[in-house]
């Protein structure tokens, strides 16, 4: 039962992974009678989906975060130095003296470094259950990223173009 100003001292984070093909594996091309095999209604296919890019972001009701653009696998250690250091603390002080994070319960999130990390930061932290429904409301910006990545025509080509559409 949280006012507008409550939720406007939260800084809501996630990471998200971006695909260069559906996940489907269906392209879909629409040509006129007689254009089967025409240059433009050809389309060269990446094999096994062409990879992936995963983004971290954050927002509030009066700011956002950079982009970044996590490159293998995310741990503990990687979460604290290279996001949680130069990106949320900055975020929060911005936000405010009452300012809260919220992210998920992934394990580099609840790692004992990132723990020791926030306590000593002095960062508030919305506490989640676990296996509790991601009601994130960066879950529709990922929605829209990935919904224009896949209006743009042609599609990226490859995944520096993907990561370059999606900043």
């Amino acid at each position: 039962m949280w006012k507008r100003q409550q939720w406007a001292q939260v800084l809501f984070t996630d990471e998200s992974r971006f695909c260069l093909e559906p996940a489907d594996g269906r392209i879909r091309v629409w040509r006129r009678r007689g254009e089967r095999f025409a240059e433009g209604a050809v389309l060269e296919r990446q094999h096994f989906g062409g990879g992936s890019v995963m983004v971290w972001g954050g927002i509030s009701t009066r700011l956002r975060t950079p982009l970044y653009h996590v490159v293998g696998n995310l741990t503990g250690v990687r979460y604290q130095n290279e996001i949680l250091q130069p990106l949320v603390v900055p975020a929060l002080q911005a936000i405010g003296p009452r300012a809260i994070l919220q992210d998920d319960n992934a394990p580099p999130h609840r790692s004992a470094a990132v723990n020791t990390f926030i306590q000593q930061a002095r960062v508030n932290r919305m506490l989640l259950p676990a296996n509790s429904p991601d009601l994130n409301p960066i879950e529709h910006i990922w929605d829209e990223l990935c919904r224009r990545v896949q209006r743009h025509h042609p599609p990226p080509a490859n995944l520096g173009q993907l990561l370059q559409w999606l900043q």
